[in-house]
């Protein structure tokens, strides 16, 4: 990812926006256990509510009531959720029938949580903590002061 930004000068140049789209492009291609990844925002700042914004995958759910689902909870916790089974998730918000599995990592910008990562597959256990591990890593570099 950070070598699809190029040179760090260049970096400061490409707005926050364009980086989280391209690395949600980025990992869709990537990956072939993802059936869906983008990112849902906090709008306003301290609802609560999270809106889709950049994504590759089937037309999503648009908005996420504060704490709902996979996403809300992962937000209002502000913690990355591994979910091997998405029927076993209390509340899990369905916007494909088809996803099995899922994993939701809080997104950072300026230091502070503005909303989550989310991945989704078709098959059970798709993801684990390793997979967490890179997410986070990537998102880190997403938020690096380059602006």
């Amino acid at each position: 990812f950070s070598a699809l930004l190029g040179p760090e000068t260049e970096k400061k140049r490409i707005p926050w926006e364009t980086r989280l789209s391209s690395l949600i492009a980025l990992l869709k291609s990537a990956d072939a256990r993802i059936s869906w990844v983008g990112a849902y925002l906090e709008r306003p700042a301290g609802s609560g509510t999270l809106w889709v914004d950049a994504y590759q995958g089937k037309v999503a759910c648009l908005e996420i009531p504060p704490g709902k689902g996979v996403c809300g909870t992962s937000f209002r916790d502000r913690s990355i959720l591994v979910v091997p089974d998405v029927e076993k998730f209390p509340g899990h918000i369905a916007c494909d029938a088809a996803s099995r599995s899922e994993i939701v990592v809080p997104i950072a910008r300026n230091g502070k949580c503005v909303g989550v990562l989310d991945l989704d597959s078709h098959a059970l256990a798709a993801f684990t903590d390793e997979d967490a591990r890179g997410l986070t890593e990537l998102l880190n570099l997403l938020d690096s002061p380059l602006e």
